[in-house]
This record gives structure tokens, C-alpha cells and sequence, in this order.
């Protein structure tokens, strides 16, 4: 079967043309980083009509890389939910009307589940494991019991750590996007300069859970505090040490969960697995503990069309369809199980 998945849930416009869930023919993404770059952050009206100027030529290019043309396409996968809700609707009209001039399925897909099969389209990973979740809108641990099965052990309770990468870069002009900039300024820096508190809830039942915005807070306002030493400290060894602390968090929930559920594969995904201290730290542990750690391609950590064709597949195998009524959602409507 190959379906073609449009993904357009923030600021990429991104589609894919991928064969039976694992084999990407081609795919073509347009990233707006110039349009946004002098808000230092996305703005959703100017994503939405970037989307409309942008989409139409990027999925004559995702074609044209896969070597095919629009007849040979069986479905259409797009992202329904959750993200901007300008720009899901540009990619859902445009989906809607592909599907129903080729007369081929449409089917709506949640980009958060996408990230976690991103993976499964460079080296295939046995089900179940744990799932890790790192992206600019969401952070979360789950136990991944197939691409349509899944249940969320723990999540974040107010910013997602993304976001508290973006808004620290954002406080500090760092740069934009503020993830990529804090990694790249943080290899120059000295972690120990600083020593940030863990994004961790003492108290109730949060397991799993983990709380970025004391941890955000510090940064910005508190930095002085916890400064361990004198000398000049530069704002390369504050990256560093945000970075540590931020990272380290979410690490040490997500071994809990391979501790509590017994599963020796960790699976990430999302914007945020392309940071390079994440991937050093749970190759180093995966290979000190004989865990099986994955990372998708850095092509695939951001969103993407493969990802959404990948699921798209299997939630066409598994009966499901979708009409012309299909709409978007900007939020996560929770996971249930198996997914609806």
C-alpha cells in the first residue's frame, strides 16, 4: 500500500510518500525558520498562510523525490490533531480534496503517536517499550504496546521541554529556534557552573511526571542561586547546566518506567530527540544497562509526512477510514486503548 502523509501541525510543511509503513520513497519538508525568526517564536497566522502559499509545490516535489505520480497513490494519511489549528486545517483541506479527487481513503492521524513510530521507519523495533516524547508542545512517557496501542505512564504538567528551551533562549536572545541554539552554545559551557533544580514533583502520585516551568523560572530569575562557584561564568556554562538539568529530568522518569514495566527498548521521539547531550546520555546509559535505545534520523525528529504515512498505514489496516466530515484538533484528546 502506498499512502501519502501531509503533516502541516506548526510550521512544517512536510510530505511523504511511504510504501507498506517503513519504506519512504520520498519526502519533501519546507520549514519556515525565516518567517518566524523575527518573533523568535511561531506566529500561527503567518504558519497558516505560509502553508497555503507552500503546500501545493511541496507535494509536487515529495512526488517527483518518490518517483511516482498521484494515481499510483491507495490512501492519504494527514494530521488531524493536536497543533496550530490554522495550519491542521490547511493540510486537512488540502488532504480532503486530494483523497476525494483520486478516490482513494483518507485517513486522519495524531502526530504525537506519529513521533513514536518515527523510528520504525529507518530500523524496524520490536513492540512492546517504553516511549519517550520530547517535543516543543509535549513531553511524555508511555508504554507502546504497537503503533495503535498505547498508554501514557507519565507526562508534564505545565510546559512541555521544548517550550522551556524556547522561552529560555527567547529570555536570553540565544537565538531561534531556541532548542537547537541552547544545544549548540551548551558544548561550550561547563555544566557544573550552575547546579538548576530537578523539574520533579515531590509530592501526590507523579511517578513518571515532570514539571519544567520551576525549572524555566530559575534560569530566568534566579540564576545567581545557584551558581556553584566564582569566576566568570559565561552564558555557555548557564546553557549547560539548563541543558543537564532538563535533560537529566526526563531521563531518570523514563528509566523508572523501564525499571517498573520490565522492557529493555526505550523509543524517542519528537523535535527535541535531535538534542545531542539526550542522545549521548541514553546511548551511554542504554550501553551501560544492555538497553536497546533508539533515535529516529534527524530528518525525522521534527515533524514530518513519513511519520504520518507510517501510522496512517496501520490505522488503514486496522479498518479504519475517514469522511469528507473529518476535523482538527488543537489539543490531545487523550490516548485510549487500543487508539480510536
Amino acid at each position: 500500500m502506498t499512502v501519502l502523509g501531509i503533516e502541516t501541525s506548526c510550521d512544517e510543511c512536510s510530505v511523504a510518500v511511504v510504501v507498506d509503513g517503513v519504506r519512504v520513497l520520498g519526502q519533501r519538508t519546507a520549514v519556515q525558520l525565516e518567517e518566524h525568526a523575527p518573533y523568535r517564536g511561531v506566529v500561527p497566522e503567518i504558519a497558516s498562510r505560509t502553508h497555503t502559499q507552500w503546500i501545493v509545490g511541496v507535494y509536487h516535489d515529495a512526488l517527483a523525490a518518490a518517483g511516482i505520480v498521484a494515481d499510483s497513490l491507495d490512501a492519504v494519511a494527514v494530521t488531524t490533531r493536536p497543533g496550530l489549528v490554522g495550519s491542521l486545517v490547511v493540510g486537512l483541506s488540502f488532504a480532503k480534496a486530494l483523497a476525494y479527487g483520486l478516490g482513494v481513503p483518507l485517513v486522519g492521524v495524531d502526530h504525537i503517536l506519529a513521533h513514536l513510530y518515527a523510528p520504525q521507519l529507518s530500523t524496524p523495533v520490536e513492540y512492546p517499550f517504553v516511549g519517550l516524547l520530547v517535543s516543543g508542545g509535549h513531553t511524555m512517557i508511555v508504554r507502546v504496546n504497537s503503533p495503535l496501542d498505547v498508554e501514557v505512564l507519565g507526562t508534564t504538567i505545565d510546559d512541555a521541554i521544548g517550550e522551556a528551551f524556547d522561552k529560555v533562549a527567547k529570555y536570553y536572545d540565544l537565538g531561534y529556534p531556541g532548542g537547537v541554539a541552547i544545544d549548540r552554545l551548551a558544548q561550550e559551557g561547563d555544566p557544573d557552573v550552575y547546579r538548576f533544580p530537578d523539574a520533579y514533583l515531590h509530592k501526590g502520585d507523579h511517578r513518571y511526571d515532570v514539571s519544567y516551568s520551576g525549572l524555566k523560572t530559575a534560569v530566568i530569575n534566579q540564576r545567581d542561586q545557584f551558581r556553584t562557584g566564582g569566576g566568570n561564568a559565561t552564558m555557555a556554562d548557564l546553557a549547560a547546566g539548563f541543558q543537564r538539568a532538563a535533560v537529566d529530568s526526563v531521563v531518570k522518569r523514563t528509566l523508572r518506567a523501564v525499571a517498573d514495566t520490565g522492557l529493555a527498548t526505550v523509543v524517542v521521539g519528537g523535535g527535541v530527540a535531535a538534542n545531542s547531550y539526550l542522545r549521548a546520555s541514553l546511548d551511554s546509559i542504554g550501553m551501560k544497562r544492555g538497553l536497546d535505545v533508539r533515535f529516529p534520523p534527524m530528518e525525522l525528529c521534527s515533524d514530518n509526512g513519513a511519520m504520518i504515512a507510517g501510522l496512517g498505514y496501520h490505522l488503514l489496516g486496522s479498518g479504519r477510514q475517514d469522511g469528507l466530515d473529518l476535523d482538527v484538533a488543537a489539543r490531545v484528546s487523550g490516548f485510549r486503548r487500543p487508539y480510536p
